[in-house]
Order: structure tokens, then sequence, then C-alpha cells
């Protein structure tokens, strides 16, 4: 395996986007959505693509999907694409199986576009330490609540201490979290994202404190919130 700098390894990216994200209310799936003249998906790939460790990407698209190969970034060689599946952990799995056997592997949400370099370098950094991996995190601000079974009712207030918003890159071994996620799909359990099927498997990956404007785009009114951070990010780039 090649290593920068002298000790951190070479990083397979796996970008998830079989979906259709039917919360856009969008006439195509989010992740096709523009700010700035380039979709969601090709900011979410630039971002991760900022970092020399990154030396391929794999696109796991709808083998429906007939407009990734219309985007300019579809022609850089370090962009691979597979078939993905139905969920997110099946389209996972599938870029998975083509990262080949490098040690390590960083998924990354494909309309979640205002990653900074400096979460993603402080995320990958920690194979140099941990055995497991981690995610970025930001800590929950708000008062949360829980709301009564089938009803708009509150059952009562949620202590917010040491709850986290779990965020995208999540950053793992590729073997083990390999193996984890397909031992969750086979047992039926409950994956909403790569953390939970190590969780599943009894392993504790580390949350690594991130950025509050890497905001996943879910809802028509986060692409005006979206654009204003990464207006302000391509700012700060050229100055």
């Amino acid at each position: 395996m090649s290593h920068f700098a002298g000790s951190l390894p070479e990083v397979i990216a796996v970008v998830p986007a079989a979906g259709i994200g039917s919360r856009m209310q969008a006439e195509c799936p989010k992740q096709y959505l523009s700010i700035g003249g380039m979709t969601l998906i090709e900011h979410s790939i630039r971002a991760l693509l900022q970092s020399p460790q990154i030396s391929k990407v794999v696109v796991s698209l709808s083998p429906h999907d007939v407009q990734f190969a219309q985007l300019s970034i579809a022609s850089d060689p370090r962009i691979q694409i597979v078939i993905g599946g139905r969920q997110r952990a099946d389209s996972v799995m599938a870029g998975l199986e083509q990262a080949g056997s490098h040690g390590w592997v960083l998924v990354h949400d494909a309309a979640r576009p205002c990653l900074h370099i400096d979460d993603l370098n402080r995320l990958l950094a920690i194979s140099t330490f941990s055995d497991v991996g981690g995610i970025l995190a930001t800590p929950v601000r708000d008062t949360m609540k829980r709301g009564e079974p089938g009803k708009r009712d509150i059952a009562h207030t949620v202590d917010r201490e040491e709850l986290w918003h779990a965020l995208t890159p999540q950053f793992f071994p590729l073997e083990l979290l390999k193996t984890c996620l397909r031992r969750s799909l086979d047992e039926g359990a409950t994956v909403t994202d790569e953390a939970s099927a190590m969780e599943y498997c009894g392993f504790h990956p580390m949350l690594i404190a991130g950025r509050s404007d890497n905001i996943k785009i879910t809802r028509p009114e986060d692409l005006a919130l979206a654009e204003f951070y990464l207006t302000q990010l391509y700012l700060k780039e050229n100055v």
C-alpha cells in the first residue's frame, strides 16, 4: 500500500447515489440539483478529491441513471461507477465490493456538498491511531423532544448531553466495515449509516467534531442554505 506524507494510507471513497430523494419534490434525484452551475454530487465528489490521500471514488448509481455519465466529473480517471441497490446500505456494499484491497474506506453522501477540507483531513488522520475508525459529527444544540407513539404530542424532553448529529464522511477499515455491513444486512438489523453497522457488531467508532455547515440536502429550503455556505467556502479558497 502506498503512503502519503510517509504515514497516512491511501484511501478509497464510496459515494452512494442510487436514491431518488423524494422529499425534495424535484423532477430529478436530488444529487443532480445544481448550485452555482454544478450538481450536488459534483460538489460532494470535488470536496473528496481535494485530499491527495483519496485515490479513487466509487460512485454507486441506480441502474436507470442516465445523468451521471453526462457530467464532466464522470470522465475523471479517479471515478469508478458501480450499480447500487434499493437501500443506502446496499449501495455502500456494492461500492465496498469494488474498492479493492485498500486498508481504509471513506463513505460520503452524494447530497452533502459543503464538506470542508479541514474536517476531511482531521477525519482521515485518525487512521494513524484508531483500529475502528470514526465519523464526522456535531454536538446537539437544540432542546430535543420525544413524541408520543403515533401522535404529535410531546412525551418528554430528551437529555441532549452526549447527543451528536451524525454527518458524513464516515471512515473505517475497509474489511471491517464490509464484514459488519454484510452481517447487519444478513441479520436484518436497522442500518441508517455505516457507523450503525459497526455499532451492531459491537464496535465504537470515534466522534470527530465537524463543522455545522456540512449539511445534507433533504428538503427544498436546504438548497439556498447550501448555496450560501458554498459561496463563502469558495470565496475563502480564492482569497
